[in-house]
């Protein structure tokens, strides 16, 4: 089964889930707001897709921090930051069929759940 991770009220959240349950997709949603997210499982993307991907610099949580917070990030400083704030995490993240997929796009979903 098909996890995706997210927080509830985002809007790319809500088109992402609206695809999946009208092509009838059995999923588990993670929400970070709720559950936050682990260090092992936030390294284990960070080795796959890496941090520059993952870490969504245009989200107002990350546009809110201190200077001195977004300057000189380094893979480890990502990591902390994102676990400390998950909403600074590009969403969503879909992790389906032994890939990792993040944004949402419908051509991308499509083709990987056919």
């Amino acid at each position: 089964m098909a996890t995706i991770y997210g927080i509830k009220n985002c809007d790319t959240m809500k088109r992402a889930r609206a695809w999946l349950d009208g092509h009838n997709v059995a999923y588990a949603f993670h929400d970070y707001k709720a559950s936050g997210i682990d260090k092992p499982t936030l390294e284990g993307w960070v080795k796959k897709v890496g941090w520059e991907i993952l870490l969504n610099r245009a989200g107002t949580t990350f546009k809110k921090l201190p200077d001195a917070d977004k300057e000189n990030i380094t893979e480890k400083k990502a990591i902390t930051l994102m676990l400390a704030q998950p909403s600074m995490i590009k969403r969503p993240v879909l992790e389906a069929k032994g890939k990792l997929t993040l944004g949402f796009k419908p051509e991308g979903y499509k083709m990987l759940f056919g």
